[in-house]
């Protein structure tokens, strides 16, 4: 029975992360440094070869798809996007220290969203939903290896929720232009919807 394979990556570096801003549904391009940083993992590490690249819609991914998949179509799919912290878009945890709410969401992110934004829950919801229905794309389109080129917070939710080996979230953190490689079994996606966890993207040194 025929395997799928998925390399989630996450994008380039953007100026405002690093500025300790949260940036989730605000659309921003590429530091230099982010564009910098994957051409030299492309040149040193190697992305690995694939049939189809899908990508969050936001810029800053869809630019990484064109420097770590050059000549690619991309695909955007909105599910892949980040988690839209609404109101608090683009301000940082020292300017919302005063704000009740934040302390709230602080406390329980999974059910208390920010103002006008997305709460855990919901997120891993549309995430998860999105996810499904990419396996089941490319088993319908006989696509065998594909790029997923998205944000840290939703690789993280898909493999705390399908990844073998099980592990919480914060477990699967990466840096920017890194991220995991996962092979699905129809057998065990239909009876236990598992994904096995089996590199890093790039492939760890030693690797086949």
């Amino acid at each position: 029975m025929q395997s799928y394979v998925i390399h989630l990556i996450r994008h380039g570096s953007v100026a405002e992360t690093l500025k300790g801003k949260y940036i989730g549904s605000t659309d921003v391009s590429l530091s230099k440094e982010g564009r910098e940083n994957l051409v030299l993992i492309r040149e040193t590490a190697g992305y690995p070869e694939v049939q189809k690249v899908f990508s969050s819609p936001l810029l800053r991914c869809t630019e990484s798809c064109e420097i770590i998949f050059p000549g690619h179509e991309i695909k955007c799919l909105s599910s892949f996007s980040e988690c839209d912290f609404g109101e608090w878009e683009g301000k940082g945890a020292a300017e919302l220290s005063g704000d009740p709410r934040f302390a709230q969401w602080l406390q329980n992110s999974d059910k208390t969203p920010p103002p006008g934004g997305e709460s855990g829950r919901a997120f891993a919801s549309r995430v998860s939903k999105g996810f499904e229905r990419l396996v089941e794309t490319m088993s319908a389109e006989g696509i065998t290896e594909a790029g997923l080129v998205t944000h840290g917070g939703v690789i993280m939710t898909i493999l705390a929720m399908y990844g073998l080996p099980q592990a919480p979230g914060y477990q699967w953190r990466m840096d920017n232009g890194y991220g995991y490689s996962v092979r699905i079994n129809p057998f065990l996606w239909m009876r236990e919807r598992v994904a096995e966890v089996y590199d890093t993207c790039p492939a760890a040194p030693g690797r086949d």
